[in-house]
């Protein structure tokens, strides 16, 4: 299996509902994004897939969260703004530019510190 990833960043606003002591008041992060994709085989000119182009969607992706307050973007309006949650939004903005590339996986991976992180495996079918 090959695999090929990117990293993005963005900044962001949210607080956790429920039980959750001070992340239940309104705070911030620099979000680490790490996003994988990864293949069986790789294309006659040697790669997996176009890593700029991989790139260039996962910057999209994470620019509509970039400087806003989660709680207030309809993706997040029935959830709680978790870095599952983020995870299952980039992932779910993603998979489908990815499906019929030769990918079997996109793994999404969200930092919210350095010491904490969530993440998402989808298989690509």
């Amino acid at each position: 299996m090959f695999a090929i990833g990117v990293v993005a960043q963005f900044e962001a606003a949210h607080r956790l509902r429920g039980d959750f002591g001070p992340a239940s008041r309104l705070h911030g992060h620099t979000y680490r994004v790490e996003v994988e994709v990864a293949g069986p085989q790789l294309n006659d000119d040697g790669t997996l897939f176009d890593l700029g182009l991989l790139k260039a969607w996962v910057d999209e992706a994470v620019g509509e969260l970039n400087y806003q307050n989660l709680d207030d973007l309809p993706a997040f309006a029935q959830r709680n703004s978790t870095a599952e949650e983020v995870a299952r939004f980039l992932r779910e903005t993603l998979a489908p530019r990815l499906h019929g590339k030769g990918l079997r996986m996109l793994t999404v991976r969200v930092w919210e510190s350095p010491q904490a992180y969530a993440a998402c495996q989808w298989e690509l079918l």
